[in-house]
């Protein structure tokens, strides 16, 4: 293993970006030759730029695999550097990347999995996962389940690999700087975090009923949303039709998460599904008490009162019961998150997960 390709032609920056970013990053410092495929104009394209790393730039759609000019760009590419592993996660990446290094003789075909959503038993996806990828990894247990759900017949669970996101050491560290000088400004009481995507998958509607619960308990709190998203204005409009603009601020994208997380007192993370809690991991990092529903890979972030609490998805009567238990004891609020920051340094550290990765991939099948 010696040049490696990370392939990547999404054109937002979301959790599985940052992945590819990091990883490519990291990867070269170890002395590999690093590649990354990506859109043109799109962050991962700004991120290489910016790392000296060499970029292919090509649009990808979910039937680019059927275009022969395209097809024959990659395999050239592939050949002409050299390429003896690349690694994919999105769909139409996979199907028009793996097939092509495949003909260019790439010895290490990855696919890493991101989403705890079932992968379809398609023919192609049935031969894709069978023939061509040497590699697959997910970022949870619960992520390996879904692509186990039906692909099973296809391809041995053991097969599948599960290496946990990480942060970098370096960053795994308390954050010393000052507040954000708008939270600052605007708090009241206790302040509730999230930071997010706006989206239906991530659910921060359940922060409007969780504020009017609280403001009825005659509690005081404030309560700050990082992120945008396609729900941002009906969020804000539901946010005015409640009365709820002294207690709920959207603070729309912010660039200084450990400096977010630093301001808060407890984070809430209210999603339907995810393939890792990232957002979990960098709220541990600053010892803030974790809360969430006991969805999908969330259990293996957070140690059930241990490092937070997990609720059943929806249950605002125990979401609020605990946030209210967290409000009232100071004391449990800094052990369940001294608990946290320890378990980010035991588990969720980006170099030994770099290490895993490393030693997964040169094993060969």
């Amino acid at each position: 293993m010696k040049n490696i390709c990370f392939f990547n032609t999404t054109s937002f920056w979301g959790g599985g970006e940052k992945f590819y970013v990091e990883y490519a990053i990291e990867f070269k410092k170890k002395g590999y030759n690093v590649f990354i495929v990506c859109a043109e104009d799109s962050p991962i394209s700004v991120k290489a730029e910016e790392n000296e790393i060499p970029q292919f730039q090509m649009k990808v759609k979910m039937l680019s695999f059927l275009n022969p000019f395209k097809c024959n760009k990659l395999i050239g590419y592939f050949k002409n550097n050299d390429i003896d592993t690349v690694l994919f996660s999105s769909s139409q990446d996979v199907k028009i990347g793996s097939m092509s290094a495949k003909v260019a003789g790439v010895e290490c075909i990855v696919f890493r999995r991101g989403l705890a959503v079932p992968i379809k038993a398609k023919t192609l996806n049935i031969h894709i996962f069978k023939n061509v990828l040497t590699h697959i990894f997910a970022n949870s247990e619960e992520t390996k389940k879904t692509i186990l759900a039906h692909l099973s017949p296809y391809i041995p669970a053991e097969k599948i690999k599960v290496i946990y996101n990480g942060i970098k050491r370096k960053e795994a560290v308390p954050y010393n700087g000052n507040p954000m000088e708008f939270i600052t400004q605007n708090k009241k009481g206790i302040v509730i975090g999230n930071a997010g995507r706006l989206t239906v998958q991530k659910s921060q509607h359940y922060f409007l009923e969780l504020a009017e619960r609280l403001r009825g308990l005659e509690i005081e709190f404030s309560i700050f949303i990082a992120g945008t998203g396609e729900l941002e204005q009906e969020l804000d409009l539901e946010i005015r039709e409640r009365g709820l603009e002294k207690e709920v601020f959207l603070l729309g994208f912010v660039h200084d998460i450990p400096k977010f997380m630093s301001s808060i007192d407890i984070f809430i993370l209210t999603s339907k599904w995810e393939g890792f809690g990232y957002v979990l991991v960098e709220a541990m990092v600053q010892s803030k008490p974790v809360l969430g529903f006991n969805i999908t890979s969330n259990p293996e972030v957070v140690a059930d009162g241990e490092t937070g609490y997990l609720v059943p998805y929806g249950d605002l009567d125990l979401l609020t019961e605990n946030t209210v238990s967290l409000i009232q004891h100071a004391e449990l609020r800094r052990s369940l998150g001294s608990a946290g920051f320890k378990r980010v340094q035991e588990k969720f550290i980006l170099e030994d997960r770099i290490l895993e990765l490393e030693e997964f991939l040169k094993t060969r099948p």
